[in-house]
């Protein structure tokens, strides 16, 4: 039987039915909850159940830990309500007036920057722009009715063509074809855009933003809007990789370093090569924002990449550099092959 659910702190209600989870239902009906991956992998969706019983569904374990369903925190694109509810989680107003739309789309371009990262342009119909925020992904609908997620890596004043940065996951349904079969002028299906990963555009506060690998594309977009729509705040970019092989578009960064007073970029290899003679910062990404930041009570992280930097960053800010939780802002990117469920690039 359909229950309903009361969102706090705003006290909006809406009605979840049977086969639905919380999240799918409040989006239906036009709540814009945070969300990045929707299958229990990333943990963007996570919120506090302050009343009620539910079915917490499949997840994994590093996405809601024990200690957190034991706080009264469910994954909201999981669960599904076994009584009438009551939540507490943020409303995202920027995005509640978005339509999400699915559309045929013509592969334009087809740039390899590195080894395993393809740059993919896609045209929509002449007819048909896609209204986007910058940091937001899209699906692509595949034969088997599946689906692969990726991050749109140009800003939306920018939408000619839509970007994608496409690692290659070896034995993944689609990065195999993007690596091996795609050419350009294939058409694709899309639907989007979808997620909660964009800039907080109503705070003033100065921004960190932390990549792994093509977690850069997202913030790539986010960036440009920002230079785009002139903000003055402090943004500082980490991006971390294996080697320097692996910043495959480390002069772009560095050119708005040099063209923006407001924006540093700080390179972090993890695994130089020797070939590299690297003189730059080495280890994890977080860690170079721990060595340089004793207190971030004042500041908005916005971090994507890999599930554990993900996790790791956010314990770390939150924990040891006073980073209020309602000021860290993640997409997961979750690599896998066929048999596991991949939301992102």
């Amino acid at each position: 039987m359909p229950h309903q659910v009361t969102i706090q702190p705003s006290g909006h209600r809406f009605t979840v039915q049977d086969d639905e989870t919380i999240l799918e239902a409040a989006l239906r009906e036009g709540f814009a909850l945070p969300y990045g991956c929707r299958n229990g992998a990333c943990g963007a969706c996570k919120g506090k159940v302050l009343a009620g019983s539910l079915d917490y569904g499949a997840y994994q374990a590093t996405a809601l830990k024990d200690e957190e369903k034991v706080q009264g925190r469910a994954l909201f694109c999981r669960a599904k309500p076994l009584s009438d509810m009551t939540i507490e989680a943020r409303e995202i107003g920027a995005a509640k007036d978005i339509v999400v739309k699915t559309l045929p789309c013509r592969v334009e371009k087809l740039d390899r920057l590195a080894d395993d990262v393809m740059r993919v342009k896609i045209k929509l119909p002449a007819n048909e722009r896609l209204q986007f925020l910058a940091g937001q992904y899209v699906d692509f609908q595949l034969k088997d009715g599946r689906s692969r997620s990726y991050s749109l890596a140009n800003p939306p004043h920018d939408d000619a063509l839509l970007e994608l940065h496409i690692r290659h996951v070896p034995g993944g349904l689609f990065t195999d074809q993007v690596f091996g079969t795609l050419k350009e002028r294939d058409i694709l299906r899309l639907k989007g855009p979808l997620g909660s990963f964009f800039i907080r555009e109503d705070s003033d506060k100065p921004m960190i933003f932390v990549a792994g690998g093509t977690g850069f594309a997202p913030i790539k977009g986010m960036l440009e809007h920002a230079f785009a729509a002139h903000m003055d705040r402090e943004m500082v970019l980490y991006w971390g990789v294996r080697s320097l092989k692996d910043l495959y578009l480390a002069e772009l960064p560095r050119q708005w370093q040099a063209e923006h007073p407001n924006f540093s970029f700080i390179p972090v290899l993890s695994n130089p090569a020797p070939d590299d003679q690297w003189q730059g910062r080495s280890g994890l990404v977080h860690e170079a924002v721990l060595a340089d930041f004793a207190d971030l009570s004042g500041y908005q992280v916005y971090a994507c990449g890999a599930p554990v930097m993900v996790d790791n960053a956010r314990e770390a800010f939150s924990h040891s550099r006073n980073l209020p939780e309602d000021e860290f802002f993640a997409d997961s990117f979750v690599y896998a092959a066929d048999a596991e469920a991949v939301p992102a690039a």
